[in-house]
């Protein structure tokens, strides 16, 4: 459901601003939509059902060198887009139950501090916003690195980036009580987003 500027996030990607200043050598990555995935899921009944947004952007700026002083992230994603293989479900969830997609279109994402938790993991802390509501949201992250596009010849980047927000913090409250008197959905909701952005041709310093 949720955003990345470019089927949580978005994811992605979203999808985060960056704190400091970021050195001469920082680039930004246009996230590839066909290589990534903003993806979600929630528990219902006993199981968890898996979710994610087709449409969705985002861009990650860094410095491989620094990644903990220069990693930002932006997302948007198109609530619209939600796909969780059943239409009828879709339909459901793009409804003022839900989504609401009619009168909140987008999810965004977008950073504000970052810390190294060690071995190429960091916690990425910034605002979600769903539904007009704004809060405040930590991510794992996990940079996986930079190698060179073969087929754009420009640097392209790594990251999944996962996390647990609670739906009823964003005015989704939708639920059916159970004979066992339990409730049919889950309130926590895990988002899991893939990444791969590459800087684009025509920025490439």
């Amino acid at each position: 459901m949720f955003a990345f500027r470019s089927p949580m996030v978005g994811i992605a990607a979203a999808v985060l601003l960056l704190p400091g200043l970021a050195s001469a050598d920082t680039q930004t990555f246009d996230v590839d939509p066909v290589h990534s995935q903003v993806g979600f899921k929630v528990r219902h009944l006993v199981a968890r059902v898996p979710g994610h947004f087709g449409d969705f952007n985002g861009t990650i700026s860094l410095d491989p060198d620094d990644v903990a002083g220069t990693l930002s992230v932006e997302a948007t994603v198109q609530t619209a887009s939600v796909d969780t293989g059943n239409d009828d479900r879709d339909k459901h969830l793009r409804s003022e139950d839900f989504f609401h997609a009619e009168e909140h279109p987008e999810i965004t994402f977008v950073s504000k501090s970052v810390e190294d938790q060690g071995d190429n993991v960091y916690t990425v802390t910034g605002d979600l916003s769903m539904r007009g509501v704004t809060k405040s949201v930590t991510l794992q992250a996990e940079y996986f690195g930079t190698e060179k596009n073969p087929f754009t010849g420009t640097p392209t980047a790594g990251m999944d980036l996962t996390g647990k927000v609670n739906r009823q913090d964003f005015g989704i409250q939708w639920n059916k009580t159970l004979d066992s008197g339990g409730l049919i959905l889950g309130d926590t909701v895990l988002i899991e987003v893939h990444v791969e952005a590459t800087v684009p041709p025509a920025e490439q310093s």
